[in-house]
């Protein structure tokens, strides 16, 4: 299931709360975001004045997560930090889906039991775009078993246990390559101007 583009914009303006009034009409808000298929080669690269850095990166609310309501936290963690929001859906993981996904992990002993928890929920799955946006996320959100997780990182403060861990990064520009390309179609990517990042982003001359 994919949310409602419409709502998905009202949530990130309003961070997880739709809203029904504003002095920009609904039409004209969802007219500065268009549709842009990337190329499958170079989907972690975003297009930017930036000439350096500027990744994509997956993120995956866990159905722990989602369980747990921790969605709109999480995604305002993100924007607060600068980082762009491409592409946004909730979906039901498919076994096929997973074992592609965590394809090292399909002998572990310990996989049917990930495949279960994985699919025991909605995932909430995200594209950030940024500034070397793969490394930064994965700070954000921590070590894997949480135990280790520094307070401040989303795992440290959020979760207890390293089978129920709440999110995932992608731990590399080239895995968040395959990451994205496996959980999102091209034309559900969205290329859209962030007004601010001509700020965030300047280079130094």
């Amino acid at each position: 299931m994919i949310l409602s583009q419409t709502c998905v914009f009202k949530s990130i303006l309003q961070h997880g709360r739709c809203f029904t009034r504003s002095r920009f009409s609904e039409k004209a808000l969802v007219s500065k975001f268009t549709s842009a298929p990337l190329s499958s080669g170079a989907i972690h690269r975003a297009q930017s004045s930036f000439t350096g850095g500027v990744e994509r990166t997956l993120v995956a609310v866990k159905p722990d997560g989602v369980q747990r309501r921790y969605v709109g936290q999480i995604i305002q963690r993100f924007e607060k930090r600068g980082f762009k929001l491409v592409g946004l859906k909730m979906l039901q993981a498919s076994d096929g889906l997973l074992s592609q996904h965590y394809r090292e992990l399909v002998k572990k002993p310990f996989y049917p039991n990930l495949v279960d928890y994985m699919t025991s929920g909605p995932v909430v799955a995200m594209v950030w775009e940024g500034l070397n946006v793969v490394q930064s996320s994965r700070r954000m959100v921590g070590p894997t078993n949480p135990a280790e997780a520094p307070a401040g990182t989303v795992r440290g403060d959020l979760s207890l246990h390293v089978s129920r861990n709440v999110v995932h990064a992608s731990d590399s520009v080239e895995g968040a390559e395959r990451e994205i390309q496996l959980w999102f179609e091209g034309k559900e990517l969205l290329n859209w101007e962030c007004y601010d990042h001509s700020l965030t982003y300047k280079e130094d001359k």
